[in-house]
């Protein structure tokens, strides 16, 4: 086989070309084979990135992204529940204090106010919803990327835990 022209990189089966998990190639295998680049993209689907946490113990770089998978899984289901349980509760309330006023007065005023409450509400549940599969989706892929990327407030605490 020829040798690469010079400035290539022999890549591949060939002789001298790096092989994953030695020093020349700039990367080492996780506790579980995998490719830390691979292994912390993937670790932001919430349950490997817990996986991932509890089996990796020498590489900070897969520790950090999934602990970080971690924590954003943590607060963005501790707000959803509380996004939830606020417009089922005002659902329900509106709903029996709506038709309460409607039937006293004769109108549905008071109803379609706590209607559109709710909506709102529910609005803002899929949005952040929808920013949080994006964050993910963005953060997964700068680790894959190799770049420790940190979310806002979720990213300096994965890192405090990770560096303990």
């Amino acid at each position: 086989m020829q040798n690469p022209p010079p400035g290539q990189q022999n890549y591949g089966n060939a002789p001298g070309a790096p092989q994953p998990g030695t020093p020349s190639s700039g990367t080492s295998p996780t506790g579980t084979g995998l490719d830390p680049k691979v292994a912390a993209a993937i670790s932001y689907i919430w349950i490997v990135g817990l996986i991932f946490f509890f089996i990796e113990k020498e590489n900070k770089f897969v520790r950090f992204h999934a602990m970080q998978s971690i924590l954003f899984g943590i607060a963005n289901s501790v707000i959803m529940m509380v996004l939830a349980i606020v417009a089922t509760i005002l659902t329900v309330v509106f709903t029996i204090g709506g038709a309460a006023a409607a039937t006293a007065t004769g109108s549905g005023g008071v109803g379609g106010l706590a209607s559109l409450l709710v909506g709102l509400i529910w609005l803002i549940f899929w949005l952040i919803a929808m920013v949080g599969l994006v964050g993910l989706v963005f953060a997964a892929v700068k680790a894959y990327q190799g770049q420790q990327f940190k979310l806002p407030i979720i990213g300096n605490m994965a890192e405090k835990i990770v560096n303990k």
